[in-house]
């Protein structure tokens, strides 16, 4: 990762899976890690869930809120568990001092970027696992109630998840360490603006624009109008999907652009 010549060597996917196991190891050797996958999603379900069944029992003639509540929850879990498990396996070198390790193999970035997919990908199926028997347990729900339309709205979910941990290690390349809250505050700030529980005209007036610009507000929208009862929406969907390949676009511009001027700099001594 160090010079534009790893650049010339071919893929390796067994460089892309040294990079999964190198990651399986730090994970199952650091039970604290387990936070995210296993504590963390369970409590925002019955967070939400208990919110939904309070006000049902409190208007009992009125349709159940249960349902979107936790779909919006367990659906949220896609977007941070594919954002965080990116963006912190990126913080992981820097935590152990091992960036400068890394860039002086013959990695090249796109294989570093497909482990850490890959590795946020056994995370996300974790917690999905974990989210899914605490909403069917608790509250006899599941996503499939939001029927086929669920599979495109995961992969957008996916697709918005890792661009924008990719704009975080950005961040994080041109500003160090003191960018790391940015892997966390970036996720939170998509589930108050992207109508996750709500629908977009009860977010106030001066945030709805920024809200109509995100492909996460047209896949929550999706979610509720499956839930509805409707059909699969395809023109949100649509243009859910082309928002997120234009956000996937601009940040890996960014990150690439950030990681020229991390090298040229000599930014890495501030992880060394």
């Amino acid at each position: 990762m160090v010079t534009a010549a790893n650049d010339r060597l071919p893929f390796s996917w067994l460089r892309v899976r040294t990079v999964v196991r190198r990651h399986r190891y730090v994970l199952f050797r650091s039970p604290h890690r387990w936070f995210d996958l296993a504590f963390w999603p369970v409590f925002d379900v019955l967070l939400w869930g208990s919110l939904g069944a309070f006000v049902a029992q409190q208007s009992p003639t009125s349709r159940s809120t249960t349902p979107y509540l936790l779909a919006g929850i367990m659906l949220f879990q896609v977007l941070m568990q594919s954002q965080i498990a990116v963006a912190t396996g990126f913080m992981e070198e820097t935590w152990t001092r091992n960036l400068l390790n890394v860039m002086t193999t013959p990695l090249r970035e796109i294989e570093y970027v497909i482990g850490l997919a890959l590795m946020g990908m056994l995370k996300l199926l974790a917690a999905m696992t974990t989210v899914s028997i605490t909403a069917f347990a608790f509250y006899r729900f599941g996503l499939g109630e939001v029927g086929f339309g669920l599979i495109p709205i995961v992969g957008v979910l996916l697709l918005v998840g890792w661009s924008t941990s990719m704009l975080v290690i950005g961040l994080l390349l041109r500003y160090g360490q003191s960018a790391e809250i940015l892997a966390w505050a970036t996720t939170f700030a998509i589930l108050a603006v992207s109508g996750v529980f709500n629908p977009v005209e009860s977010i106030p007036g001066p945030i709805q624009p920024i809200a109509k610009i995100l492909p996460t507000t047209y896949a929550f929208t999706a979610a509720r109008d499956l839930l509805d009862g409707g059909g699969v929406p395809w023109a949100t969907l649509g243009w859910a999907a082309l928002s997120g390949v234009i956000l996937a676009g601009l940040s890996m511009i960014y990150v690439l652009r950030m990681l020229k001027v991390f090298r040229t700099r000599g930014f890495v001594t501030r992880y060394s």
